[in-house]
């Protein structure tokens, strides 16, 4: 499995009762809260805990420190590189787990009140209720370093309004607070010195009953009025330009519009989208398109083989060529593989798309009275591992 430095006294994530609400505290501060095998296994015990219980009512998940989910362990993934399918365990448990915060039988309260990009947002957007402040930070930025959207965002993405969704996946784009409840990804903007006494009302009212605790939300929520400049006020030329069938497409429309007058905010947009893994932004807007047309249980499917396969290099290094950049030795001058969007071959890219058929599937359970099976632990994988790791302790003894 991925080769993580775990501190197994340190407590990675917080679980707290109080009376009939519980509360999740990710509780890694130093590193943003980002997401390891560990953080999110006992996200998902905590989560089927509290859904079995009838005791529990209301669920509250907040981030400690100034993030509340930075995304997935990037080291985590760049160390394992050498092994393969090392990561497979946290990447199976974490789509699975988004199934289940997504269908969630109990009232969520996501307290946001800074940093949430990639698989952190994936706590956020699902939940009943997200409470966002003028600290929140949201970005899907994966195909900036050769991954894809994950974490159900080729679903979450795909059903905004327009073309929202390709712009906001392409181009790694970051929303506000407000922006996130204008766009439909946050449902109450709250201002952050009032988020604390919000906790302590929510904590209070004691109940799941959504209207209550709707009402006790609005009661700290002033109305969201969109900055002059933001980028959902640029609806009709990203709706025009990221609706174009293809990257090379997409990129020359925006190319036409930045030579137009008032348009300079589109320049380093471009210049994002140039400096992009060509094989990642090709692999991110055909899922993107796909997710349109699946289900949640599709997409969150589609997400888990394209995943495995970009982490086995099936048609491209560059998600570990692209972390080395930005976290290993931090050039920001990733030598991408292929270059061009000419070189990154629509047929080739195909592989990462191909079902891998049966048990190797994701197993998202599809009957009610099965809501919680589909574990990793209990899939093939996890016999596979565990045999593989047998046969290494014992070539390792004969040494």
């Amino acid at each position: 499995m991925a080769q993580e430095v775990v501190d197994p006294e340190e407590q990675v994530v917080l679980g707290e009762e109080i009376d009939h609400v519980r509360i999740i505290t990710l509780n890694r501060s130093r590193q943003l809260n980002v997401l390891n095998s560990k953080v999110v296994y006992l996200l998902a015990e905590y989560l089927e805990k509290w859904e079995r219980d009838d005791k529990s009512k209301l669920i509250l998940i907040k981030g400690a420190g100034r993030a509340f989910s930075a995304g997935g362990d990037l080291k985590m993934f760049y160390d394992g590189k050498p092994i393969k399918d090392s990561c497979l365990e946290v990447v199976y448990r974490t789509y699975w787990l988004c199934y289940h915060i997504h269908t969630y039988k109990k009232t969520q309260v996501a307290l946001v009140n800074g940093i949430a990009m990639g698989g952190g947002a994936s706590l956020m957007t699902p939940m009943k209720f997200s409470v966002v402040t003028e600290k929140t930070v949201f970005a899907t930025p994966e195909a900036s370093i050769g991954f894809h959207v994950d974490c159900g965002f080729s679903y979450i993405l795909s059903h905004l309004p327009g073309h929202l969704g390709e712009y906001l996946a392409l181009t790694g784009s970051r929303l506000n607070g407000k922006e996130l409840v204008a766009a439909g990804l946050a449902t109450h903007f709250v201002p952050s010195e009032k988020m604390g006494e919000l906790e302590k009302h929510l904590i209070k009212l004691n109940s799941g009953d959504e209207n209550a605790v709707k009402s006790t939300i609005e009661d700290f929520s002033p109305g969201v009025q969109l900055d002059e400049d933001s980028v959902l006020n640029k609806k009709l030329i990203i709706d025009e330009c990221f609706s174009k069938e293809t990257m090379e497409d997409i990129i020359k429309s925006l190319d036409t519009k930045a030579r137009k007058e008032g348009n300079e905010w589109i320049v380093p947009v471009l210049k994002g989208l140039t400096r992009s893994s060509p094989t990642a932004l090709k692999i991110t807007l055909r899922s993107i398109r796909d997710g349109r047309k699946q289900t949640l249980a599709e997409s969150l499917k589609k997400e888990f083989r394209v995943t495995m396969n970009i982490l086995r290099t099936t048609v491209s290094t560059d998600v570990y060529e692209g972390i080395r950049a930005l976290t290993i030795d931090k050039d920001t001058a990733p030598k991408w593989d292929p270059p061009s969007f000419e070189q990154a071959e629509e047929g080739k890219l195909e592989l990462v798309f191909q079902a891998f058929g049966g048990d190797l599937e994701l197993q998202i359970p599809e009957k009610e009275e099965c809501r919680w099976d589909g574990k990793y632990e209990y899939s093939p994988y996890a016999t596979k591992v565990t045999d593989e790791e047998k046969k290494t302790r014992q070539a390792a003894s004969l040494l």
